[in-house]
């Protein structure tokens, strides 16, 4: 069995894939992001960076899969707010307005050395948000670990008008292009499902 390790520790993307029915192990990155370079530069070279660093760490071969999601208005570059205010600041920047969510993904076989890397955008719409409903947001889920300050399950699912693109890319990994990269190295998310472990979110 091909041994699976997920450089993140975001519990969105440990959910969405364990709902395929993966065995997986994670190891959470040590490295440096940065905030250089256009966006899909960016998130690519982030994922790539996570991937390397538990790549060295792992010991035995694994197939090691790393993801970087940022936000973005414009061109300013929306990471986790430092505290409440600047994630009310955020949403009130979102609202009403469309914005793109990049997330970049860096995988290798370290048994073989293989590498497969790219990116996935989707564009987000958020409704017009009252003052009152993003304190009411930002009070019931507390934002401060999620790229944009916002997350689109739970309370989250009020605040978007519409999407377009990949909507798990938007929960930080998105399912079809990593299965395209993972094709790349030989394998596949339909290959490497147990289907006696399979869930629904």
């Amino acid at each position: 069995m091909t041994r699976i390790v997920l450089a993140s520790a975001s519990p969105r993307r440990k959910a969405l894939l364990s709902a395929l029915g993966l065995r997986f192990e994670v190891m959470v990155s040590n490295a440096e992001e940065s905030l250089e370079g256009d966006p899909e530069t960016m998130v690519t070279a982030n994922a790539r960076a996570k991937r390397d660093d538990v790549a060295a760490r792992i010991g035995l071969p694994a197939v090691v899969i790393a993801a970087d999601t940022l936000v973005f208005l414009g061109n300013r570059v929306l990471g986790k707010p430092a505290d409440a205010a600047e994630a009310r600041a955020m949403l009130a920047a979102l609202s009403g307005n469309t914005h793109q969510v990049l997330t970049g993904l860096s995988l290798v076989d370290t048994a073989t050395g293989k590498t497969a890397e790219g990116s996935e955008c989707t564009d987000v719409t958020f409704r017009d948000l009252s003052p009152e409903e993003i304190d009411r947001f930002v009070e019931a889920v507390n934002p401060v670990d999620r790229a944009g300050a916002y997350t689109v399950d739970g309370p989250g699912s009020l605040l978007i008008a519409r999407y377009d693109g990949c909507y798990q890319n938007v929960l930080g990994l998105p399912i079809v292009r990593l299965d395209g990269l993972l094709r790349g190295l030989g394998l596949s998310l339909f290959g490497l499902m147990d289907v006696s472990r399979c869930a629904f979110l």
